[in-house]
Protein backbone atom coordinates (compact mmCIF):
# COMPACT_ATOMS: atom_id res chain seq x y z
CA UNK A 1 0.00 0.00 0.00
CA UNK A 2 1.23 3.51 -0.85
CA UNK A 3 1.58 5.20 2.53
CA UNK A 4 3.09 8.43 1.18
CA UNK A 5 -0.38 9.68 0.29
CA UNK A 6 -2.07 8.78 3.57
CA UNK A 7 -3.30 11.19 6.24
CA UNK A 8 -5.17 9.81 9.24
CA UNK A 9 -5.15 12.89 11.47
CA UNK A 10 -3.77 16.41 11.22
CA UNK A 11 -1.76 18.37 13.78
CA UNK A 12 -1.61 21.98 12.56
CA UNK A 13 0.05 24.03 15.31
CA UNK A 14 -0.36 27.30 13.37
CA UNK A 15 -4.16 27.31 13.69
CA UNK A 16 -6.61 26.58 16.55
CA UNK A 17 -8.37 23.21 16.15
CA UNK A 18 -12.15 23.57 16.39
CA UNK A 19 -12.95 19.87 16.18
CA UNK A 20 -12.65 16.57 14.36
CA UNK A 21 -15.53 14.87 12.61
CA UNK A 22 -15.52 11.28 11.38
CA UNK A 23 -13.52 12.32 8.31
CA UNK A 24 -12.75 16.06 8.53
CA UNK A 25 -10.53 18.13 10.82
CA UNK A 26 -11.69 21.76 11.19
CA UNK A 27 -9.45 24.69 12.13
CA UNK A 28 -10.17 28.37 12.75
CA UNK A 29 -8.45 30.78 10.34
CA UNK A 30 -10.15 34.03 11.43
CA UNK A 31 -13.63 35.36 12.20
CA UNK A 32 -14.77 34.77 8.61
CA UNK A 33 -12.91 31.62 7.53
CA UNK A 34 -12.27 27.99 8.45
CA UNK A 35 -9.74 25.47 7.17
CA UNK A 36 -11.39 22.10 6.53
CA UNK A 37 -9.04 19.16 5.98
CA UNK A 38 -10.49 15.98 4.51
CA UNK A 39 -8.43 13.11 5.91
CA UNK A 40 -8.31 9.48 4.74
CA UNK A 41 -10.28 8.27 7.77
CA UNK A 42 -13.04 5.82 6.99
CA UNK A 43 -16.18 5.34 9.05
CA UNK A 44 -18.64 2.47 8.87
CA UNK A 45 -21.73 2.09 11.05
CA UNK A 46 -20.80 5.47 12.59
CA UNK A 47 -17.47 4.06 13.85
CA UNK A 48 -14.12 5.39 12.58
CA UNK A 49 -11.94 2.50 11.44
CA UNK A 50 -8.31 2.42 12.66
CA UNK A 51 -6.93 2.17 9.10
CA UNK A 52 -7.17 4.97 6.51
CA UNK A 53 -7.96 4.60 2.80
CA UNK A 54 -4.99 5.97 0.79
CA UNK A 55 -5.90 9.11 -1.16
CA UNK A 56 -9.55 9.13 -0.08
CA UNK A 57 -9.43 12.69 1.29
CA UNK A 58 -8.04 14.08 -1.95
CA UNK A 59 -10.67 12.25 -4.01
CA UNK A 60 -13.53 13.51 -1.83
CA UNK A 61 -12.17 17.07 -2.07
CA UNK A 62 -11.88 16.91 -5.87
CA UNK A 63 -15.39 15.50 -6.28
CA UNK A 64 -16.89 18.15 -3.97
CA UNK A 65 -15.10 20.98 -5.81
CA UNK A 66 -16.42 19.64 -9.11
CA UNK A 67 -20.05 19.64 -7.92
CA UNK A 68 -19.83 22.92 -5.95
CA UNK A 69 -18.79 24.65 -9.17
CA UNK A 70 -21.42 22.90 -11.29
CA UNK A 71 -24.22 23.92 -8.90
CA UNK A 72 -23.03 27.49 -8.28
CA UNK A 73 -25.86 28.93 -10.42
CA UNK A 74 -28.41 27.23 -8.13
CA UNK A 75 -26.95 28.19 -4.73
CA UNK A 76 -23.97 29.91 -3.13
CA UNK A 77 -21.39 27.55 -1.60
CA UNK A 78 -18.74 27.61 1.12
CA UNK A 79 -15.77 28.14 -1.23
CA UNK A 80 -13.56 31.25 -1.03
CA UNK A 81 -10.77 32.77 -3.12
CA UNK A 82 -8.24 31.76 -0.45
CA UNK A 83 -6.00 28.71 -0.81
CA UNK A 84 -4.00 26.62 1.66
CA UNK A 85 -0.87 28.70 0.91
CA UNK A 86 -2.70 31.83 2.11
CA UNK A 87 -3.28 30.46 5.61
CA UNK A 88 -0.47 27.92 6.25
CA UNK A 89 3.16 29.10 6.55
CA UNK A 90 4.96 25.75 6.91
CA UNK A 91 5.95 24.62 3.36
CA UNK A 92 5.91 20.91 4.25
CA UNK A 93 2.43 21.21 5.71
CA UNK A 94 1.24 23.20 2.70
CA UNK A 95 2.39 20.40 0.41
CA UNK A 96 0.61 17.76 2.53
CA UNK A 97 -2.67 19.72 2.60
CA UNK A 98 -2.85 21.38 -0.81
CA UNK A 99 -5.06 18.75 -2.48
CA UNK A 100 -7.23 17.84 0.52
CA UNK A 101 -7.88 21.09 2.41
CA UNK A 102 -10.22 24.00 1.64
CA UNK A 103 -10.37 27.49 3.13
CA UNK A 104 -14.12 28.05 3.46
CA UNK A 105 -16.53 30.71 4.71
CA UNK A 106 -17.39 30.49 8.39
CA UNK A 107 -21.15 29.90 8.26
CA UNK A 108 -23.85 28.93 10.75
CA UNK A 109 -24.91 25.34 9.92
CA UNK A 110 -28.60 24.47 9.84
CA UNK A 111 -29.47 21.66 12.30
CA UNK A 112 -30.73 19.35 9.53
CA UNK A 113 -29.38 16.89 6.99
CA UNK A 114 -31.15 17.42 3.67
CA UNK A 115 -31.58 13.82 2.47
CA UNK A 116 -32.83 13.30 -1.08
CA UNK A 117 -33.90 9.90 -2.41
CA UNK A 118 -34.42 8.85 -6.01
CA UNK A 119 -34.48 5.09 -5.39
CA UNK A 120 -35.92 2.82 -2.71
CA UNK A 121 -32.93 1.51 -0.75
CA UNK A 122 -31.31 1.47 2.69
CA UNK A 123 -33.37 2.80 5.59
CA UNK A 124 -35.99 3.99 3.07
CA UNK A 125 -36.56 0.43 1.87
CA UNK A 126 -36.82 -0.85 5.46
CA UNK A 127 -39.31 1.93 6.28
CA UNK A 128 -41.38 1.13 3.19
CA UNK A 129 -41.51 -2.59 4.02
CA UNK A 130 -42.80 -1.76 7.51
CA UNK A 131 -45.18 1.10 6.74
CA UNK A 132 -45.70 1.52 2.99
CA UNK A 133 -44.13 4.95 3.44
CA UNK A 134 -40.70 6.56 3.46
CA UNK A 135 -40.31 9.04 6.31
CA UNK A 136 -44.07 9.57 6.45
CA UNK A 137 -44.52 10.02 2.68
CA UNK A 138 -47.08 7.59 1.18
CA UNK A 139 -45.85 5.47 -1.74
CA UNK A 140 -47.65 3.07 -4.11
CA UNK A 141 -47.90 -0.57 -3.04
CA UNK A 142 -45.72 -3.23 -4.66
CA UNK A 143 -42.46 -1.33 -5.07
CA UNK A 144 -39.30 -3.45 -4.97
CA UNK A 145 -35.90 -2.94 -3.38
CA UNK A 146 -33.73 -0.49 -5.40
CA UNK A 147 -36.67 0.54 -7.61
CA UNK A 148 -36.71 4.09 -8.97
CA UNK A 149 -39.20 6.12 -6.94
CA UNK A 150 -42.23 7.68 -8.68
CA UNK A 151 -40.84 11.09 -7.72
CA UNK A 152 -37.74 12.44 -5.95
CA UNK A 153 -38.29 12.49 -2.18
CA UNK A 154 -36.94 15.00 0.34
CA UNK A 155 -36.60 13.11 3.63
CA UNK A 156 -34.75 15.32 6.12
CA UNK A 157 -32.98 14.23 9.28
CA UNK A 158 -32.15 16.05 12.49
CA UNK A 159 -28.38 16.22 12.94
CA UNK A 160 -27.46 14.23 16.03
CA UNK A 161 -24.66 15.01 18.45
CA UNK A 162 -21.35 13.29 17.76
CA UNK A 163 -21.60 9.54 18.33
CA UNK A 164 -25.39 9.39 17.97
CA UNK A 165 -27.47 8.48 14.92
CA UNK A 166 -29.29 11.16 12.94
CA UNK A 167 -33.07 11.10 13.43
CA UNK A 168 -35.47 11.15 10.46
CA UNK A 169 -37.95 14.02 10.78
CA UNK A 170 -40.95 15.31 8.83
CA UNK A 171 -40.94 18.41 6.64
CA UNK A 172 -43.26 19.99 9.19
CA UNK A 173 -40.58 19.51 11.84
CA UNK A 174 -38.05 21.24 9.56
CA UNK A 175 -40.38 24.25 9.31
CA UNK A 176 -40.50 24.33 13.13
CA UNK A 177 -36.69 24.27 13.31
CA UNK A 178 -35.82 26.83 10.62
CA UNK A 179 -39.08 28.48 9.50
CA UNK A 180 -41.33 27.70 6.54
CA UNK A 181 -39.60 29.96 3.99
CA UNK A 182 -36.11 28.55 4.65
CA UNK A 183 -37.39 24.96 4.93
CA UNK A 184 -39.10 25.24 1.53
CA UNK A 185 -35.97 26.73 -0.04
CA UNK A 186 -33.74 23.95 1.36
CA UNK A 187 -36.16 21.28 0.08
CA UNK A 188 -36.52 22.78 -3.40
CA UNK A 189 -32.79 23.42 -3.86
CA UNK A 190 -31.88 19.93 -2.59
CA UNK A 191 -34.21 18.31 -5.11
CA UNK A 192 -32.98 20.56 -7.94
CA UNK A 193 -29.31 19.77 -7.24
CA UNK A 194 -30.01 16.04 -6.94
CA UNK A 195 -31.99 15.87 -10.19
CA UNK A 196 -29.36 17.79 -12.16
CA UNK A 197 -26.55 15.64 -10.75
CA UNK A 198 -28.50 12.39 -11.29
CA UNK A 199 -29.10 13.20 -14.97
CA UNK A 200 -25.43 14.15 -15.44
CA UNK A 201 -24.17 11.00 -13.68
CA UNK A 202 -26.49 8.70 -15.62
CA UNK A 203 -24.80 9.81 -18.87
CA UNK A 204 -21.56 8.58 -17.30
CA UNK A 205 -22.87 5.19 -16.26
CA UNK A 206 -23.63 6.02 -12.62
CA UNK A 207 -26.97 6.05 -10.80
CA UNK A 208 -27.10 8.41 -7.81
CA UNK A 209 -29.60 6.51 -5.66
CA UNK A 210 -29.67 8.99 -2.79
CA UNK A 211 -27.57 11.70 -1.20
CA UNK A 212 -27.50 14.18 1.65
CA UNK A 213 -26.63 17.87 1.75
CA UNK A 214 -25.82 20.30 4.52
CA UNK A 215 -26.57 24.01 4.49
CA UNK A 216 -25.44 27.07 6.42
CA UNK A 217 -26.29 30.76 6.69
CA UNK A 218 -23.95 33.75 6.48
CA UNK A 219 -24.29 36.85 8.67
CA UNK A 220 -26.80 38.31 6.18
CA UNK A 221 -28.97 35.18 6.38
CA UNK A 222 -28.01 34.00 2.87
CA UNK A 223 -28.22 30.24 2.33
CA UNK A 224 -25.08 28.32 1.30
CA UNK A 225 -24.38 24.65 0.64
CA UNK A 226 -21.53 23.46 2.90
CA UNK A 227 -19.46 20.47 4.03
CA UNK A 228 -19.26 18.07 1.05
CA UNK A 229 -21.49 17.50 -1.95
CA UNK A 230 -22.33 14.37 -3.95
CA UNK A 231 -19.33 12.28 -2.87
CA UNK A 232 -19.23 8.50 -2.32
CA UNK A 233 -19.28 9.28 1.43
CA UNK A 234 -22.50 11.33 1.30
CA UNK A 235 -24.24 9.50 -1.56
CA UNK A 236 -25.06 6.06 -2.86
CA UNK A 237 -23.54 5.62 -6.34
CA UNK A 238 -24.43 2.53 -8.37
CA UNK A 239 -22.85 1.50 -11.68
CA UNK A 240 -25.61 1.29 -14.31
CA UNK A 241 -24.24 -2.02 -15.60
CA UNK A 242 -24.63 -3.61 -12.14
CA UNK A 243 -28.10 -2.25 -11.43
CA UNK A 244 -31.14 -4.48 -10.99
CA UNK A 245 -34.39 -4.17 -9.08
CA UNK A 246 -34.96 -6.57 -6.19
CA UNK A 247 -31.35 -6.56 -4.92
CA UNK A 248 -29.01 -4.17 -3.17
CA UNK A 249 -26.89 -3.16 -6.18
CA UNK A 250 -23.08 -2.94 -6.03
CA UNK A 251 -21.84 0.57 -5.30
CA UNK A 252 -18.89 2.97 -5.54
CA UNK A 253 -18.32 3.48 -1.85
CA UNK A 254 -17.57 1.57 1.34
CA UNK A 255 -19.28 -1.60 0.17
CA UNK A 256 -16.10 -3.70 0.32
CA UNK A 257 -15.58 -2.53 3.90
CA UNK A 258 -19.19 -3.15 4.97
CA UNK A 259 -19.22 -6.60 3.35
CA UNK A 260 -15.96 -7.50 5.11
CA UNK A 261 -17.22 -6.22 8.48
CA UNK A 262 -20.35 -8.35 8.14
CA UNK A 263 -18.11 -11.46 8.13
CA UNK A 264 -16.58 -10.54 11.51
CA UNK A 265 -17.75 -11.10 15.04
CA UNK A 266 -17.89 -7.35 15.69
CA UNK A 267 -20.76 -5.58 17.47
CA UNK A 268 -20.52 -2.35 15.39
CA UNK A 269 -19.32 -0.25 18.31
CA UNK A 270 -15.94 1.46 18.79
CA UNK A 271 -13.18 0.58 18.48
CA UNK A 272 -13.42 -0.64 14.89
CA UNK A 273 -11.43 -3.70 13.76
CA UNK A 274 -8.27 -3.46 11.69
CA UNK A 275 -8.88 -3.79 7.95
CA UNK A 276 -6.80 -5.89 5.54
CA UNK A 277 -4.70 -3.97 2.98
CA UNK A 278 -6.63 -5.64 0.14
CA UNK A 279 -9.96 -4.24 1.40
CA UNK A 280 -8.49 -0.74 1.76
CA UNK A 281 -6.96 -0.87 -1.73
CA UNK A 282 -10.21 -2.06 -3.33
CA UNK A 283 -12.08 0.73 -1.54
CA UNK A 284 -9.56 3.34 -2.74
CA UNK A 285 -9.94 2.03 -6.30
CA UNK A 286 -13.75 2.36 -6.11
CA UNK A 287 -13.55 5.96 -4.87
CA UNK A 288 -11.08 6.77 -7.65
CA UNK A 289 -13.29 5.16 -10.29
CA UNK A 290 -16.22 7.31 -9.13
CA UNK A 291 -14.05 10.43 -9.50
CA UNK A 292 -12.83 9.46 -12.97
CA UNK A 293 -16.32 8.60 -14.24
CA UNK A 294 -17.93 11.75 -12.85
CA UNK A 295 -15.35 14.14 -14.26
CA UNK A 296 -14.85 12.53 -17.68
CA UNK A 297 -16.47 13.69 -20.90
CA UNK A 298 -18.82 10.92 -22.12
CA UNK A 299 -17.96 9.26 -25.44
Amino acid sequence: MDTANVLFETAISELPLIGRGKVRDIYSVDDDHLLIVTTDRLSAYDVVMPDPVPGKGEILTRISLFWFRMMSDIIDNQLTELGVADVIKDPELREQLKTRALVVKRLKPLPIEAVVRGYLIGSGWKDYQDTGQVCGIDLPAGLQQAEKLPQTLFTPAYKAEAGAHDENISFEKVTELVGEKLATRVRDISIEIYERAAAYALERGIIIADTKFEFGLDSQGRLHIIDEILTPDSSRFWPVDGYAVGISPPSFDKQFVRDYLETLDWDKTAPGPELPAEILEKTAAKYNEALQRMTQVPH
